[in-house]
C-alpha cells in the first residue's frame, strides 16, 4: 500500500470504476475503515445508477439525422453566401455595443481562484474532519517532517500556523490533490471537539495577491486570500465572526520565510 492520501478525486473515480486495480484496493480499504465516507460514496454510486437507469431507454436510439456531422457540414456548404453576409452585418452592428462586455467576460475573475481554493478546503474538511481514526497523514508530533514534506511537494517553503493563541492545537496534516496541483492541509481542534482546516497551495498568476474574502460551501464557512503567490484558506463549521480573527492570525504568521 502506498502512503498517498485518499482524496475526493479518488472517491469519485472509485464510483466511476476508473481507478487502477492497486489504487482501487487502497480506496476500498480506506472506506472499510471510514464508515461515514463509505456512506457518501454509496450515495454517489446510487445516484450514478439512477442516472444510468433514467437514460437507459435512449442509449440505443440512433443518432438524429439533424445531428449527423457529415450532414451538418454538407448543409453549411450549400447555404447561399448572402446568408453569411447578413450574419456578418449583424455581428458588425452588435460589435460596438457588446464588445466591451464581451472583453470584460473574458478577463479572469480575481475571486474565482479564491473560490476554488475555499471549495477545495471545504471538500477536504468534509472528508477528513469527521474522521475520528485517521484525519491526518502526519501527526503534530512529527511537525518537522510534515513541514519538510509539504514544502518539497509544493516547491514552496510552507509554514505550519500556530493557533494556540486562538485556542486550537495542531493535529497534523496531509497533502491534498486538487485540479490546480498539490495542496497542504493542516487540521486543528480545540477542547470542545471543534475542528478547523487550513489549506494552502501556489496560486495562478492573476491570484498572486488577493485580499481576504469570506467563503462558504454548504455548512462549511471560512475565509480565503492570496499573498506572494500562495493561497490560504481557513474553513470550519463555526460563525464567520469566530473564524475571521483566526484567519487574521494565520495571515499574520504566513509572512516571508
Amino acid at each position: 500500500m502506498s502512503r498517498r492520501p485518499i482524496a475526493e478525486d479518488d472517491l469519485h473515480a472509485y464510483v466511476d470504476q476508473a481507478l487502477e486495480p492497486e489504487r482501487r484496493a487502497e480506496v476500498a480499504s480506506y472506506l472499510a475503515d471510514h464508515v461515514d465516507v463509505a456512506e457518501r460514496v454509496a450515495a454517489f454510486a446510487a445516484q450514478r445508477e439512477q442516472l444510468r437507469d433514467a437514460l437507459a431507454s435512449i442509449t440505443d436510439e440512433p443518432l438524429p439525422a439533424a445531428l449527423n456531422l457529415s450532414r451538418i457540414i454538407e448543409s453549411r456548404k450549400r447555404r447561399p453566401s448572402r446568408v453569411w453576409a447578413a450574419i456578418a452585418a449583424l455581428l458588425l452592428l452588435g460589435l460596438g455595443g457588446l464588445g466591451g462586455w464581451t472583453m470584460r467576460s473574458l478577463l479572469p475573475d480575481r475571486s474565482s481562484g479564491l473560490s476554488a481554493l475555499a471549495q477545495e478546503a471545504a471538500y477536504s474538511y468534509g472528508v477528513y474532519a469527521p474522521d475520528r481514526v485517521r484525519p491526518v497523514e502526519i501527526r503534530a508530533s512529527d511537525s518537522a517532517e510534515l513541514t519538510q514534506w509539504v514544502s518539497n511537494r509544493l516547491k514552496q517553503p510552507v509554514k505550519v500556523p500556530d493557533l494556540a493563541v486562538s485556542g486550537y492545537r495542531l493535529m497534523g496534516g496531509r497533502l491534498i490533490a486538487t485540479s490546480h496541483g498539490p495542496a497542504a492541509m493542516f487540521m486543528y481542534d480545540d477542547d470542545h471537539g471543534n475542528r478547523l482546516v487550513v489549506l494552502t497551495r501556489p496560486m495562478s498568476n492573476p491570484d498572486q495577491a488577493t485580499p481576504m474574502l469570506p467563503q462558504s460551501t454548504g455548512d462549511v464557512a471560512g475565509f480565503a486570500w492570496a499573498d506572494r503567490g500562495m493561497g490560504y484558506t481557513l474553513v470550519g463549521q463555526l460563525p464567520a465572526d469566530t473564524l475571521k480573527p483566526i484567519a487574521n492570525e494565520i495571515r499574520k504568521q504566513a509572512g516571508p520565510i
